[in-house]
């Protein structure tokens, strides 16, 4: 079979009865689903850490705007994919074992020192120097993966270096009404203003292809949790992985934020991240919207809000104790599981 042929038969979309039982895609009563997760960032890998725990066929996909940090750097002086959330999406797929967490711990290293080497994270390095190696994204990531053990694949969104620009109101304190266009992943996530929306630069950025097979052939679409406007919205800022998006036949479940992020969404309702969503890919539809329980002062406002996606909410406690802002990794998986075997179709899967 050629590669080509291969390609096409993973891209071909079954039918809703008469697909042959050995067909792409096709799941026998009891497999495990195959799960895509997009995102970027911590809220990517809280996600991620859950997911591993309830399948073995997971897959993320990662933004690659960054430009902050040791992958602004390495970006600006070696014109690489910032690989900081690439890095952060491997040590979450780690497994519990000794070498997972070794490796885990290792590739999320930074030195310091009083040079050029201060606050590089050392997975940053090795995914560089493979990329440099190999002359192919995808390879090089699949070989950390298989180093390092990871429970699925790490893919960036898109093969080009992206720059997220947002338009933002008040980015300038002494012009509060002001609208100012604000440029890098890093300052957006950091003002003091009201973001309006974003866009990427390039405006038509190219997916990556194994990204975009790996949304049509999935089972279940996680988006978020995440710096909204940073980290999640940029994936629907892609017009083939949008397509994808879509077209596919998988389920969509959205997973909000624990709490509004300074800066970014400062302020922000459980609905108006929806709502902000929907500005920016307006044809998108989703199945679930999966929200902390204790984070949903109005439960009925995001209900009407999740309705214009097609949605259904699932309130469920995933936050870690002690009042902390981050996800628990075991009540994640169990939320997760819960909305897979409610919202999942009777039978076979598709």
């Amino acid at each position: 079979m050629t590669g080509r042929t291969l390609r096409l038969g993973r891209l071909r979309r079954l039918g809703p009865a008469g697909a042959a039982e050995g067909a792409p895609g096709r799941r026998r009563r009891g497999a495990q689903p195959k799960v895509v997760a997009l995102g970027g960032g911590m809220g990517l890998s809280a996600s991620l850490a859950a997911l591993r725990r309830i399948t073995g066929d997971l897959t993320a996909v990662v933004t690659v705007a960054d430009d902050g940090g040791s992958s602004g750097r390495l970006r600006e002086e070696l014109g690489v994919l910032p690989p900081g959330d690439l890095r952060k999406a491997l040590a979450a797929l780690c497994g519990d074992d000794d070498w997972g967490q070794t490796w885990a711990r290792v590739i999320q290293h930074r030195f310091q020192s009083r040079g050029d080497l201060h606050e590089h994270a050392v997975g940053n390095l090795l995914i560089v120097a493979l990329w440099e190696q190999l002359g192919d994204h995808v390879k090089a990531l699949d070989l950390v993966g298989r180093l390092l053990g990871a429970h699925g694949r790490v893919l960036p969104m898109s093969a080009v270096p992206l720059e997220l620009q947002a338009l933002v109101k008040g980015h300038d304190p002494a012009r509060p009404e002001y609208v100012d266009t604000v440029r890098g992943q890093a300052t957006v996530a950091l003002t003091p203003g009201e973001v309006q929306s974003v866009h990427l630069v390039p405006h038509d950025p190219p997916a990556v292809p194994e990204a975009v097979e790996a949304v049509l052939d999935a089972d279940w679409v996680v988006l978020g949790p995440g710096s909204w406007f940073s980290s999640v919205i940029p994936h629907l800022l892609v017009p083939q992985l949008l397509e994808a998006l879509t077209e596919t036949k998988a389920r969509r479940v959205l997973s909000l934020n624990l709490a509004p992020q300074p800066g970014e969404t400062e302020g922000f309702s459980p609905q108006r991240h929806l709502e902000v969503l929907a500005r920016h890919a307006p044809k998108l539809a989703l199945d679930v919207v999966l929200a902390d329980q204790a984070a949903v002062p109005d439960r009925e406002s995001l209900a009407d809000a999740a309705k214009r996606f097609g949605a259904a909410v699932e309130l469920a406690p995933v936050a870690a104790g002690g009042g902390s802002a981050k996800h628990d990794p075991e009540l994640l998986a169990a939320a997760y599981d819960r909305i897979f075997r409610m919202h999942g179709r009777i039978g076979p899967w598709r």
